[in-house]
């Protein structure tokens, strides 16, 4: 199965104009390219960004305080050679090792990213890993049947991040037996690994036990599921009079059965669902309208504790201009967003334009019960303001975007008073591989252990520009 991509673009991204000059956003408004890596029919999209420590105050400029130290790059993977793109999801941090998807492989990586540990081949191109891990650093990825052309997205694996193993890996069969069935996605929750697509939805068991199969010739069909924890939610895909749409159903499902538990059906309207998070269940829908990419129209919170799901808020993504990252088919891969579930809030960015200082964005918190803001921050002026996780007291862990006079950086928001304090800053000299991460990478990030690791989800060849010479994942730490 061929794998073809858009090529990314940043019209924002331009050479400076005088010494001194401000980097334009590193991922304005629409930094991000809006169609991405294709993978068994289903695009993947993750999010984008690079970060580090500081020492240098900014005067407040973009709300935010010096009380970091500067980080250095502790570690980098070199971007493989390939003749075209090839997708490396996967990124992964237990607590002993950094673990990143590569080509046809799963490479283990010492915790500051310098050393290779242990490889696991794969014998065929990763088409979509899971973000979940359980306890036991345990994981899902779904990949191809062989490194040929015409491979197929049918090999669902079970993944030892800790011993750098896998542990089995699975081909589906419909309800008829027949077998290679092709998937889009995978995920693992419950104690369950579930892969769903097109042709419908099957799951395993950890011991690698069959617990569904996808229907045989099905007039509805299990696009997708969500996972994390100790649920499954499933989006439920029925053929509708119009033969050209589905009428979608997000189903909270028992993880070993599928028995339904709780139901609630989207707006006939809705043409995509994706499953942000399922304690609590937030969902970002596409009604077809999603401004150039986001993904996105409207996130709505169900309360799924009854049979029948009660919808608790909505949340017009759309007007607003908030700029979630959802890939445009898939169920699971929601990015550039943060969600404290303790006090139910989401953070979303927003781009803001001023007439003068250029462009820039800020983040604001809105209450998933109610669907109202409960404040946000200043604009960080000429830069991306991305949402990465929050902390164990609520507050939110944000990358701050480079510019051409300086690198990026994480910050700390207050989830009161959304004041903004650094906590660390990139070397300068890695402000280039950063912004070439930033414009033509499709990167996850994670920020753990005063360690930000950036692993991008796609290898490709060597562009001119900004976009030479990014490695393919990088770790920069005090």
């Amino acid at each position: 199965m061929s794998q073809p991509s858009l090529p990314p673009h940043h019209p924002s991204h331009q050479p400076p104009q005088s010494q001194g000059a401000q980097r334009p956003p590193s991922r304005g408004r629409r930094a991000k390219p809006a169609l991405k890596l294709i993978v068994g029919g289903a695009l993947a999209v993750a999010l984008v960004t690079g970060c580090g420590s500081g020492d240098d105050d900014d005067g407040g400029k973009n709300g935010g305080s010096s009380q970091g130290a500067q980080a250095k790059t502790l570690g980098k993977v070199a971007m493989p050679k390939v003749g075209k793109e090839t997708n490396t999801m996967g990124t992964w941090v237990t607590d002993t090792t950094f673990v990143k998807g590569d080509v046809n492989k799963i490479v283990g990586y010492s915790l500051d990213g310098a050393k290779s540990r242990w490889e696991i081949p794969l014998g065929g191109q990763l088409c979509w890993a899971s973000p979940h891990m359980t306890k036991e650093g345990l994981t899902a990825v779904l990949f191809r049947d062989g490194a040929g052309e015409d491979a197929l997205c049918t090999r669902v694996g079970l993944v030892d991040l800790k011993k750098g193993k896998l542990v089995w890996q699975k081909e589906g069969s419909d309800s008829e037996g027949n077998a290679g069935v092709q998937f889009d996605e995978v995920t693992i929750g419950g104690g369950t690994v579930a892969a769903g697509g097109t042709g419908g939805g099957g799951a395993w068991s950890l011991d690698g036990k069959p617990l569904w199969k996808p229907a045989y010739l099905a007039d509805c069909d299990d696009n997708g599921y969500a996972g994390g924890d100790d649920k499954i939610v499933a989006i439920r895909g029925c053929d509708s009079e119009d033969s050209s749409t589905e009428r979608l159903e997000v189903q909270t499902v028992d993880p070993k059965t599928r028995e339904v538990t709780s139901s609630y059906k989207l707006d006939e309207k809705v043409e995509y669902a994706h499953v942000i998070s399922t304690a609590p269940l937030v969902v970002a829908v596409d009604t077809g309208d999603s401004d150039a990419g986001t993904g996105t129209t409207d996130i709505l919170t169900i309360d799924d504790s009854g049979k029948q799901g009660k919808l608790l808020s909505t949340i017009d993504v759309l007007a607003k201009g908030y700029q979630p990252n959802c890939p445009a088919t898939s169920v699971e891969g929601c990015a550039e967003l943060a969600l404290d579930k303790a006090s139910s809030t989401l953070y979303l960015s927003s781009e803001v334009d001023v007439d003068h200082g250029g462009p820039g964005e800020r983040i604001s918190g809105l209450n998933l019960k109610t669907g109202k803001e409960t404040g946000k921050t200043k604009m960080a002026e000429s830069r991306s303001l991305i949402p990465i996780r929050t902390d164990e007291d609520g507050a939110l862990i944000a990358y701050l975007g480079s510019m051409y006079s300086e690198a990026g950086g994480v910050v700390r928001v207050d989830p009161k008073t959304f004041e903004m304090e650094t906590l660390q800053t990139h070397p300068d000299d890695m402000k280039d591989a950063e912004s070439g991460m930033d414009v033509y990478g499709d990167c996850t990030m994670i920020y753990t252990g005063k360690k930000l690791y950036i692993g991008d989800n796609r290898a490709s060849r060597p562009a001119s520009g900004d976009g030479a010479g990014r490695p393919l994942a990088v770790v920069f730490g005090a």
